[in-house]
């Protein structure tokens, strides 16, 4: 895939000055005419913010989404072995998120080849 990785980027504590990095890149290489490599990515003030929205359930919906292909919820639901609501409830929030897409045909699917997830640290205070 090389280049063409679409990868999803969750950052809890980023500093704005990170983000407004890439969006200098981004307008500089939109000036020069030349293409800017896409970032998707999702910003969490702290970790409890990600975890409520990336649970361990979700976690694992997003990888049996990726190892089967896109299904419908009735289908992801059987193979994961939980109850339709519950599940259609985790692809409701995590499309929200845009963890995950619907296809063509309505499918579910997981779009991303990787998601990061990247934890900044509180600065140490003085001793």
């Amino acid at each position: 895939m090389g280049t063409d990785k679409k990868v999803l980027h969750l950052t809890v504590g980023e500093p704005m000055a990170a983000s407004l990095e890439r969006a200098r890149t981004a307008m500089l290489a939109a000036r020069e005419n030349t293409p800017a490599l896409p970032y998707f990515g999702i910003g969490f003030d702290d970790v409890g913010e990600l975890f409520a929205i990336f649970t361990p359930k979700r976690w694992e919906l997003i990888g049996t989404l990726r190892s089967h292909g896109p299904m419908t919820i009735a289908e992801l639901a059987r193979t994961l072995g939980r109850d339709y609501k519950n599940v259609h409830n985790d692809c409701d929030r995590l499309t929200e998120w845009l963890a995950l897409e619907k296809d063509e045909t309505g499918r579910i699917c997981a779009p991303y080849d990787e998601i990061v997830v990247d934890m900044k640290l509180p600065e140490r205070v003085a001793a």
